[in-house]
């Protein structure tokens, strides 16, 4: 099971993704196994040499005697050298590690791809969809004439 920052290919052009593990409390991982996740403002920062993740939500689970803030930050797994190597690009281009996809690998430990991003400006949007439209539209054409 995959679950996906759709928004994220809207919004930021990925220059870069990596794997990393989340630290996580029981209940949680429990949650994010029915899907009651949301990526809406999430991203990652680095703080003292360690990668946090900021702003994402994990919805409690309803039989969980430990009540956790669903917003809290979470400590993600990565190695050294991978933090340096972001650390370094983050400081130098200005670009942001946003959360793209949530799922567990095949030991079932939960994983969260993160990419290296760069924000959108309006226009490039924009252009995205009206190239996106003239695809959709040339596709139709086509196919209505093949199938004549």
């Amino acid at each position: 099971m995959r679950i996906e920052n759709k928004k994220v290919y809207h919004d930021y052009e990925i220059l870069d993704r990596i794997e990393a593990g989340i630290v996580l409390k029981g209940s949680e991982v429990k949650s994010i196994r029915e899907g009651k996740i949301a990526f809406k403002d999430a991203y990652a920062k680095i703080e003292n040499g360690e990668v946090f993740l900021h702003n994402f939500y994990i919805g409690p689970y309803p039989c969980s005697l430990e009540k956790l803030d669903p917003l809290r930050k979470r400590k993600l797994l990565l190695k050294k050298n991978e933090i340096r190597h972001l650390e370094r690009k983050v400081a130098e281009k200005g670009l942001t590690l946003v959360p793209i996809s949530v799922y567990f690998n095949n030991k079932g430990l939960a994983k969260i791809e993160l990419g290296l991003v760069k924000g959108k400006k309006i226009f490039d949007k924009r252009r995205e969809l009206k190239e996106r439209e003239i695809k959709r539209q040339i596709e139709r054409k086509l196919k209505e004439m093949g199938a004549k």
